[in-house]
């Protein structure tokens, strides 16, 4: 009442009974998430659900092998592959501007004040799995999938966070090809940054992640091209909308599509699989300090 809004539901069962329902929204924290996910399927309602999908890998993988039985639609909330600079980039790519891509690298450092989500401040596991999967979705969306995965945590003197607030994380693939991303979150100096670089045999992809700048409201991102070949002129593009709140009109949109045709949203549940477990191999790597496959992580290892 208070916001206008005309219908409510009492509980999740109600909601689930309402034939009017199609699609459940689900956005709660990662170790609710999926015994719910498992309620909206059994209803036989798509659903998309917030990121990470789950957080332990054995629950994520429950959660996408009964909506591939029950036959609905499940997507997940990582919207960053629809953040302008990124939509840009994938168009490039898929052109042949970069020619093969050999440098690909995200670079963050601002001060996030992680205590105003106090249940993230409290977490074991903090900036991987609540920060830079987004990163490391959107490189898997630009690039594939790595072979193994290298990433080193640390923290920050004195931080009041109980997980990683510093990370480098560094995706390996079969041919010459490396992905790197280097983030801290305590830069308390005015030259904070955010970042991207795409680099090629025949060109260069350079940007920045508008929202990092001014958050939660953000900026547009920037983004420019130049080929390799005389002479070598950089091209801006015209980028027009933000990661708030225009990006997060792809996951939905992308799943009303694949409920539509029958095919599959972009950021569906198994494509998700690969980001959990470039996520989870992240966080094996740096407490075993060695560099781990992702054929690693398993529904019984994690």
């Amino acid at each position: 009442a208070e916001h206008s809004i005309p219908r409510a539901a009492a509980s999740v069962a109600d909601l689930l009974a309402d034939p009017e329902i199609a699609i459940v929204d689900i956005a709660v924290t990662p170790w609710a998430q999926a015994e719910i996910a498992a309620e909206v399927i059994a209803a036989g309602k798509h659903l998309l659900c917030q990121k990470p999908l789950a957080d332990r890998y054995a629950h994520a993988v429950r959660v996408v092998d009964l909506a591939r039985q029950r036959g609905v639609k499940l997507a997940v909330n990582q919207q960053m592959r629809w953040d302008a600079g990124m939509q840009v980039s994938k168009q490039l790519i898929e052109q042949g501007a970069l020619g093969t891509p050999a440098d690909a690298r995200i670079e963050v450092s601002i001060r996030t004040p992680w205590p105003m989500w106090p249940w993230i401040a409290q977490s074991e596991r903090l900036e991987i799995m609540y920060h830079s999967i987004h990163y490391l979705d959107a490189l898997r969306y630009l690039f594939g999938d790595p072979e193994r995965v290298t990433s080193l945590h640390g923290g920050w003197p004195g931080q009041p966070e109980v997980g990683e607030t510093r990370t480098l994380t560094v995706f390996h693939y079969p041919d010459d090809l490396r992905v790197t991303v280097d983030v801290t979150h305590h830069n308390w100096s005015d030259d904070a940054y955010a970042r991207f670089r795409f680099l090629g045999t025949d060109g260069i992809i350079s940007g920045t992640l508008g929202l990092l700048y001014d958050y939660p409201t953000g900026r547009v991102d920037t983004l420019a091209y130049q080929p390799n070949r005389e002479p070598r002129t950089w091209h801006d593009a015209s980028l027009s909308t933000r990661w708030i709140p225009d990006a997060f009109v792809g996951p939905m949109a992308s799943l009303m599509a694949a409920i539509q045709t029958g095919g599959d949203p972009i950021t569906a549940g198994a494509d998700n699989l690969g980001t959990l477990r470039a996520v989870f191999a992240a966080y094996r790597s740096a407490r075993d300090g060695r560099t781990v496959a992702l054929d690693e992580i398993t529904a019984r290892g994690e």
